[in-house]
């Protein structure tokens, strides 16, 4: 037989709509024994804590399971007025032995599940494929809007560093600013050279030039921050979240896995049933298929807290990213302007030309 813990008994309070919060399997006339197929979120058996998917069902109230179809435990379980008292057999199984036994089964049940994922229902069928799948899975939608923002921050980003490479100087290519800085000390030579106006022209356009370099400078001082405010983001955010959402694919996975060989088992039972040829494991109690429902319970427990992190961390992360990059872009938006009108009024102030130079003095020079 199985191993397993008799003779316990909870007490379960009716919730509004009347029911406990169970589903019930097994049963006459090829099962044994009842036991607990699945119990609902926040209802009076989940919010207990105590009965598990697979335990096995005794008795309600006094009165003994046995011999009873699921369908008649049910209908007496609804007839019973106010609270429902179980007496049940605990499951007492590793599951992470049952893991290692099926890994290989599980395994390729997940690698289908990744394979198909963004298959059609239609295009699955025809292939043949059985699949398990989240309906109504709103999730899926955020985390695709998440990908497409770190697209943008990824393809921002790269706008910015293409931009500010005009600043930084490169022996493997020309930048904006050190031009200008020699450009200066070059007119600062001519002017050494001339008289009077030109001198004084000269040198202007000299200053000139160093300005520009200098305003470049202090751009470059002022647009750093900004780029690595967004470069956080992209960074070190969208990685830690990528992880998030690597951790909550695999237990959805988990999940679905366990949903299909659950599906695969109540297939077989039935097609054995149908032939009123019961399956030897479900004379014995169906011990292999409720240590199966417990994995599922539990990898289903898992994956929904992992998705409720993965919510939690979607929502923070998009307040985050509207708030900082409304922020950022309005500083780099400042900065540039900045930039460009100190360039403008630098160009006004060196508006020195004609410029009057006395040839001769050149050729003789040369």
């Amino acid at each position: 037989m199985y191993p397993m813990v008799p003779g316990s008994t909870v007490t379960l309070e009716r919730g509004k709509d009347g029911m406990v919060g169970l589903t019930i399997g097994g049963g006459a006339p090829y099962c044994p024994c009842l036991y607990v197929v699945q119990v609902f979120e926040n209802t009076p058996a989940w919010k207990e804590g105590t009965l598990q998917a697979g335990d096995e069902l005794v008795a309600v109230n006094g009165r003994s399971l046995k011999g009873m179809t699921k369908v008649q435990a049910a209908k007496f379980i609804q007839r019973i007025d106010g609270d429902v008292t179980f007496t049940y057999g605990k499951l007492t199984t590793d599951t992470n032995h049952f893991k290692e036994a099926k890994g290989l089964d599980m395994v390729m049940k997940k690698v289908k599940h990744k394979c198909i994922e963004r298959m059609s229902s239609g295009t699955a069928d025809k292939l043949g494929l059985t699949r398990a799948v989240l309906c109504n899975d709103d999730l899926a939608k955020k985390l695709e809007e998440f990908e497409r923002n770190a697209k943008f921050y990824k393809e921002l980003l790269t706008h910015m560093t293409d931009y500010m490479k005009l600043f930084d100087f490169d022996e493997k290519r020309t930048d904006l600013c050190s031009p200008y800085k020699g450009m200066g000390d070059l007119f600062s030579q001519i002017a050494v050279r001339e008289k009077f106006a030109a001198n004084e022209a000269f040198t202007i356009f000299a200053d000139a030039h160093r300005n520009y370099h200098r305003a470049g400078t202090e751009f470059q001082k002022k647009a750093a921050p900004i780029m690595n405010k967004l470069g956080t983001y992209l960074h070190k955010a969208v990685p830690d979240m990528r992880l998030t959402i690597k951790k909550y694919a695999n237990a959805k996975f988990e999940y679905l896995a366990y949903c299909l060989k659950i599906k695969e088992m109540d297939d077989e039972e039935y097609t054995f049933n149908s032939l009123d040829d019961p399956l030897p494991r479900v004379e014995e109690g169906n011990y292999e298929y409720r240590v199966v429902l417990r994995c599922r319970a539990q990898a289903r427990a898992y994956f929904l807290q992992l998705r409720s992190d993965v919510r939690v961390k979607l929502q923070l992360l998009n307040s985050k990213h509207v708030q900082d990059l409304t922020e950022q872009l309005e500083k780099w938006t400042k900065v540039l302007l900045a930039y460009y009108e100190e360039a403008a009024a630098i160009s006004d102030k060196a508006n020195v030309f004609p410029i009057d130079i006395d040839l001769s003095t050149v050729v003789d020079a040369q």
